[in-house]
């Protein structure tokens, strides 16, 4: 069992993984008080427990597999939306967010070593709540896609290799299982992937999904967790990127 000192630890990592320091982490959660406090405390053991990371941390970490690749798919902007920041809920300009369930995707970005990569910019895509791309090419998506929904995000990974976004909990559509599109720039280099929902019915029907091996499946699948000290009614999860 963790003890407090551990926790703490735990605690100050997360927010500098997510926040780049831990004073501007506490500014960004002072104002919601204590119970948001022992959330992040709670995420910062998965962290280390739940991505195979150890409090002692180096031996466990030196045994990380990479992350797997997977196809782009389709659907990756022609053109990038004027709002493209980390929140994919409230697009600059409108008054009214996104239709869906909120997400807050909490994230690393490491070497198999386990040193942080930082710096790189990590985008995501995904379609909207009712399974619309903002995409020419999608036959249900373009215009009739959500205009709340920015579909689309980017940020830059922290000095502890840290990332996050707000969006919402990714959604199927026909012949596809719910999943977040990933990609991580650095320089030239593009690895991109896919994150998948663990234990969700589409997922044995998802083509892409099942040409992946068992460890393989795991390795890309994330747990939704409440999140009410977060943001009320909301989701979160931990995606662990390890770069070869």
């Amino acid at each position: 069992m963790l003890t407090l000192s551990r926790e703490s630890r735990h605690y100050s990592v997360l927010l500098k993984a997510c926040f780049g320091s831990i004073a501007d982490g506490e500014k960004r959660i002072d104002h919601i008080g204590e119970g948001m406090k022992q959330d992040y405390s709670q995420l910062s053991r998965r962290l280390f427990l739940g991505s195979g990371l150890s409090v002692i941390g180096a031996a466990a970490a030196r045994a990380a597999a990479p992350t797997p690749r997977q196809a782009s798919g389709p659907y990756y902007p022609d053109e990038l939306p004027l709002d493209a920041d980390n929140d994919l809920l409230q697009i600059a300009g409108r008054s009214k967010r996104a239709a869906g369930d909120v997400l807050h995707l909490f994230g690393r970005v490491i070497r198999a070593n386990g040193t942080p990569v930082s710096g790189a910019e990590v985008e995501i895509w995904q379609c909207d709540s009712e399974g619309r791309y903002h995409h020419p090419r999608d036959p249900r998506g373009g215009s009739q896609a959500d205009q709340d929904f920015q579909g689309f995000g980017r940020t830059v990974s922290s000095g502890e290799g840290g990332y996050r976004f707000r969006t919402i909990v990714p959604a199927p559509y026909p012949g596809r299982t719910p999943h977040v599109h990933v990609l991580v720039r650095q320089g030239r280099r593009d690895f991109v992937t896919q994150m998948y929902l663990a234990g969700h019915s589409g997922n044995e029907r998802d083509t892409l999904y099942r040409r992946l091996s068992t460890a393989e499946q795991e390795r890309l699948s994330v747990v939704l967790e409440r999140a009410e000290g977060v943001e009320p009614g909301a989701r979160r999860c931990y995606f662990e990127i390890v770069l070869a």
